[in-house]
């Protein structure tokens, strides 16, 4: 008789800092590179709710990445995904999100909450010995076990050996050097790995230049990931027959994987299309869910794709139910006006103007309550929008429990900056893409 396998023995990474800015994600990709290369198989995960490092790291590793966060996702579900992840990895590296105890929860009560060791990231450009110190605070503050370190913008290899001899017996687990050129940036964050030229490349040579003690890596003791006793049970399957049309383009990049996930769990189809390139609605959709994006850098093509404009329209006309969220919202206002000041005309379905702004308008978790219980998920917005249409509901923002997010409804069109995260709630993610009756 075999015994059932009740965990399994990993080695897993928290890639963490003192603060945001310090090359986590750099890190995070060029050391997933690196130990693909060195024939190992990698997942990653990215703490905290995002859209564009997940997209960078899945090009890094050759994995989907999904999100591990305590509230938005919850502790069963992450404890899920680590648990699927042990059984396809050799390593796991979770990249966690702004400083390490930063947020509500955070990076740290991830790391502890899973019995994962922190990997500390520390940008060497201006110090030496001090890097000892902030590890020591990032180790003692919180009293995570602190693994090692990568040390960032490493001058030269005596600086290297400086940083090393300060961290009192903290392994050194890489150096990196300074770069010449940095992956881009614009107001969300980093660039869509689909607009870096040769990112592949690119990858390959922060990976080569990514200064790794494999000796050293290898005595960093494995995490035991338990594994669940029995297959979780079949979820109703209220989108079945149900076809769901996704934009997905360069304009409408922002989607969880886990999001599709669980519209294919709960029974639907899903079908993509792309309005930048003036697909229409596809015929067999029943219904159509809008991602965030930047149609503020698309705002010019957008306003000339006349047959996408005229099959949202008659979408919306006919009743299909309709789900925008942040960028989809703001391709279906009246206008859009960019960064430069040009107003564009967009499909007209949320009466109103979108305009963008140079500061950040909204920013963190959020919970949406609907008929079935919450749904959670967060907001990350430049942009406002100006409308006549009065909200039927607001997002609660966590931990505060303010007011947060407009919710929008217009006929059979839901919208509001609001990134829902679907598996948080699969009944009422489902309730979205129905007909409602009466």
């Amino acid at each position: 008789m075999v015994t059932p396998v009740s965990h399994l023995d990993v080695k897993v990474v928290m890639v963490a800092a003192v603060s945001s800015g310090q090359g986590k994600t750099t890190c995070t990709a060029a050391l997933a590179r690196k130990l693909v290369k060195l024939g190992k198989r990698v997942r990653v995960f990215k703490c905290g709710p995002d859209f564009i490092d997940p997209m960078l790291l899945e090009r890094a590793s050759g994995a989907p990445v999904h999100t591990l966060d305590l509230w938005m996702v919850g502790p069963d579900l992450c404890r899920s995904q680590l648990a699927h992840a042990a059984l396809e990895a050799d390593v796991i590296l979770i990249e966690g999100v702004m400083g390490l105890y930063d947020g509500t929860p955070s990076s740290a009560d991830v790391a502890r909450t899973f019995g994962v060791p922190v990997l500390a990231v520390i940008d060497a450009s201006a110090m030496a010995q001090t890097a000892g110190a902030i590890v020591m605070g990032l180790r003692d503050y919180g009293a995570v076990n602190m693994a090692g370190v990568i040390a960032n913008r490493v001058a030269s290899a005596n600086h290297g050996k400086m940083v090393a001899a300060s961290l009192r017996g903290v392994p050194l687990f890489a150096t990196m050097p300074r770069q010449q050129a940095s992956l881009p940036e614009r107001h969300l964050g980093l660039v869509v790995p689909g607009e870096i030229h040769n990112l592949d490349t690119v990858l390959d040579q922060l990976a080569d230049q990514l200064q790794f003690d494999q000796a050293a890596w290898e005595t960093l003791a494995p995490v035991r990931i338990e594994l669940p006793a029995a297959a979780p049970s079949a979820l109703p399957k209220p989108l079945q027959g149900a076809t769901i049309a996704i934009a997905r383009d360069a304009a409408f990049t922002f989607l969880y994987p886990a999001n599709l996930d669980q519209l294919r769990a709960l029974g639907a189809t899903l079908t993509y299309f792309s309005p930048l390139a003036d697909e229409p609605v596809p015929a067999a959709a029943s219904a159509v869910y809008l991602p965030g994006g930047y149609p503020e850098l698309h705002a010019p093509t957008l306003s000339r794709a006349a047959q996408w404009r005229n099959s949202i329209r008659a979408a919306h006309a006919a009743g299909m139910p309709i789900v925008a969220e942040c960028g989809g919202m703001m391709a279906l206002a009246d206008t859009l006006t960019d960064q430069q000041g040009a107003a564009w005309p967009m499909a007209g379905l949320l009466p109103g103007a979108v305009t963008m702004q140079a500061r950040l308008a909204g920013l963190g978790p959020q919970g949406l309550p609907t008929p079935d219980g919450i749904l959670r998920g967060h907001t990350f917005h430049y942009s406002t929008l100006s409308t006549p249409v009065t909200p039927v509901a607001h997002t609660i923002k966590h931990p505060s429990a303010i007011e947060g997010e407009a919710w929008y409804r217009v006929g059979a069109l839901t919208a509001s900056y609001f990134h829902a995260y679907y598996p948080s709630n699969p009944a009422a993610a489902a309730a979205l893409f129905m007909r409602r009756q009466g």
